[in-house]
């Protein structure tokens, strides 16, 4: 699906900053996909037609994510050009969605389980996976990342829950399990900034990745 840029709206964006959370058009604040909805000049909504729904879900997840509207300028501001204009075939949309399911389950998860030394053998496990790009896939990669999120709880952590069929599921169970994990150990028994402190470089990596992964599932032809 085409659709075309209105540079003034998107001066207008790069001059505010980036929030969490719905907003009105009315209150001068927006997140993400409400930003690329406004730039393309679509009605206000933070799923915009204009962008794949696969994109638009893992942008406003990531949006509402982020510790701080920095960081959400940093990141996130320099991709709303191009997730307008992604809507595409339900094909497309299942590749999409299976890219950020491979990221989540191969490079997401074990980065946070290689922090705890007692599961560097489960993150070998995953990144060791062939790539995700079917169902056959996601469910082979379902077995192991359950047995990685077990461990991972079972090193001190409590995985919270998550949207998305069961890989996915698990696949954020032991990505958190083992981001708790990590930062239990980071912390010890210092403050929690210290603990902040070791998990940046992490933390930083992952955002780059991430960035990345939309400008990969931004790339795919669109029919």
């Amino acid at each position: 699906m085409s659709a075309a840029l209105i540079p003034e709206r998107l001066a207008a964006v790069e001059a505010l900053s980036l929030k969490s959370g719905n907003h009105s058009p009315n209150d001068t604040q927006m997140c993400v996909m409400e930003a690329a909805s406004y730039i393309a000049g679509e009605p206000w909504s933070d799923h915009p037609q204009c962008a794949c729904p696969v994109i638009t879900d893992f942008m406003i997840s990531w949006n509402d994510s982020l510790p701080s509207d920095a960081e959400r300028d940093r990141l996130l501001k320099p991709l709303i050009p191009l997730v307008v204009g992604t809507r595409s075939t339900p094909a497309v949309e299942e590749k999409r969605s299976y890219m950020a399911l491979d990221w989540l389950i191969r490079v997401h998860t074990p980065k946070w389980l290689e922090m705890v030394p007692a599961l560097h053998e489960q993150a070998k496990a995953l990144r060791e996976l062939d790539a995700i790009v079917d169902m056959a896939g996601a469910t082979a990669a379902g077995v192991k990342v359950r047995l990685a999120s077990k461990d991972a709880a079972a090193a001190g952590a409590a995985a919270g829950d998550a949207a998305g069929d069961a890989a996915g599921d698990a696949a954020w169970a032991a990505a958190r399990a083992a981001a708790g994990a990590a930062a239990g150990a980071a912390a010890g028994d210092a403050a929690g900034a210290a603990a902040g402190a070791a998990l940046k470089p992490t933390t930083e990596w992952l955002q780059a990745s991430a960035v990345d992964l939309v400008k990969r599932m931004c790339a795919v032809e669109v029919a």
